[in-house]
């Protein structure tokens, strides 16, 4: 009942990112943005950063009509659903779920990781 009670307070939009697939990692070396062609995007759009109890939503939006492309619930940062590539700091891989719960992992350009860690999550 506790959660019902709950509202989502938006914490940060961003009206222009970009995304793209990313292949599983080989190795663990980290990610690099480099690695993927950054002039094609797969995706644009709008991201937004919610909160709704101690949980975070980066989601993934169409600019004009807001439909939901993606999101990713981010429970801490730093976490398994944020994580910096070794060779920028303008993208993040980023570990979206579908409403199946299936998850893959997508890079985003944008400045996320600092918006997300004033949050305080």
């Amino acid at each position: 009942m506790a959660t019902e009670l709950e509202y989502e307070s938006v914490l940060c939009v961003k009206p222009d990112v970009s995304v793209y697939r990313i292949p599983p990692r080989a190795s663990n070396r980290g990610y690099r943005a480099s690695d993927w062609k950054l002039d094609q995007p797969d995706w644009t759009g709008r991201l937004r950063i919610t909160s709704k109890g101690k949980t975070a939503y980066i989601k993934l939006e169409d600019k004009v009509s807001g439909e939901l492309f993606a999101q990713a619930p981010v429970e801490q940062y730093p976490g398994i659903a944020v994580e910096t590539v070794t060779d920028s700091s303008r993208y993040f891989v980023i570990r979206i779920q579908d409403g199946t719960g299936k998850r893959t992992g997508i890079l985003s350009g944008t400045k996320l990781g600092k918006q997300v860690g004033k949050a305080g999550i």
